[in-house]
């Protein structure tokens, strides 16, 4: 499915009805609530079977994040139980095309007409932007603000209304199959009752903090990459002879493997020390940067170490670490820039460190 570029649809029912689209949203409104431990294996195990999977419930739960923690009680009951049934697919209007890590820099703008908002601008980088419904959309509702983000605002959008153009499915290295999208917007409607938390000048801390929890879902993917690279690597190791003797038996693979597999562990400590924070309500900007940073890291490069062992049968599509070598990059990528968690790491530090 995924050399085909092929959606699972059967797949991503599958996943709702088992209720991985309500991992995070209260009992009472029809989710599951896990603890954020709990949470993060939950995506390294979807990610060890592929990437695509956890992509489609990953940004989903972006928006439901958000919702539970700054939606009012009404806004809440209209949409989370939707969401956390799968009923509702959603996702995140962030990014644009020249805005990505510097979201102060959007563009994007949403006018107050009466008992609506029409919003105009274009958004980058949508997963689910096809199959979804239901967005996080971050846009400015003032934009003389000073300091910029002061002037941002977040809203639930649902597609039906004249004025929202999916406009192309963006071809990629890897992380197929997942649609991910670019959206134009002309004079959308938006009812200003999906306005989230019924104030403007909200949206920008409101869509950061939902970033925090992403960013413990994407190092958890990044696990996921990397433990299913290793064990294709250990598996092919103990199978291929070479010399007279299985490659696992040679010295030089032996070293490979022992990093790999500590770097690996490792990623999981970090990630679960975050999760673990997480789950005490402290912040974790900083343990949850390090994850994402260390795991996609390790991802990078224990796929590339399993290409390596394999040789040139690591190369071919015959066998699935191609497919990792060409996913773990998004993560590097994606839930903000590793350079971008350098700096948020530093900041963290000299802050806790201040002489």
């Amino acid at each position: 499915m995924e050399h085909r570029g092929e959606y699972p649809f059967a797949l991503a029912d599958e996943m709702a009805r088992i209720g991985l689209f309500g991992l995070n949203t209260p009992e009472e409104l029809g989710g599951s609530d896990v603890d954020y431990v709990t949470f993060a294996r939950i995506f390294a195990e979807l990610a060890r079977g592929w990437l695509g999977l956890a992509g489609i419930v990953g940004t989903h739960l972006v928006l439901c994040d958000v919702l539970v923690r700054y939606a009012t009680d009404e806004q809440k009951r209209r949409f989370l139980p939707a969401l956390a049934t799968g009923e509702r697919r959603g996702g995140i209007c962030l990014s644009e095309p020249n805005a990505g890590t510097d979201l102060q820099n959007i563009t994007t703008t949403a006018t107050r007409a009466g008992e609506v908002y029409l919003i105009n601008g274009s958004k980058m980088w949508v997963t689910n932007g096809r199959h979804g419904n239901s967005f996080l959309l971050l846009a400015k509702t003032d934009s003389q603000a000073k300091p910029a983000h002061r002037g941002m605002s977040a809203f639930v959008i649902e597609k039906g209304a004249a004025g929202l153009v999916v406009n192309r499915d963006i071809d990629k290295l890897g992380y197929k199959t997942v649609e991910t999208c670019e959206l134009h917007f002309a004079d959308f409607p938006v009812p200003a009752e999906n306005l989230i938390g019924g104030m403007e000048g909200e949206g920008f801390s409101q869509a950061m903090t939902g970033l925090e929890a992403e960013r413990i879902n994407v190092a958890a993917r990044g696990l996921g990459v990397a433990q299913a690279a290793f064990d294709e690597a250990i598996r092919y190791s103990q199978q291929r002879v070479t010399f007279g003797k299985p490659i696992s038996q040679h010295q030089a693979i032996q070293l490979k493997l022992a990093d790999m597999a500590t770097r690996i562990e490792a990623s999981r400590l970090l990630i679960e020390s975050a999760a673990e924070k997480k789950n005490r309500g402290e912040r974790c900007d900083l343990e949850a940067g390090m994850a994402k940073l260390f795991a996609t890291e390790t991802a990078g490069e224990v796929s590339l170490d399993a290409m390596r062992i394999l040789g040139g049968n690591g190369y071919s599509k015959d066998f699935p670490v191609e497919r990792f070598y060409r996913d773990a990059p998004l993560l590097i990528i994606g839930g903000g820039t590793n350079e971008l968690q350098r700096l948020i790491i530093a900041k963290r530090l000299l802050e806790k460190y201040k002489i």
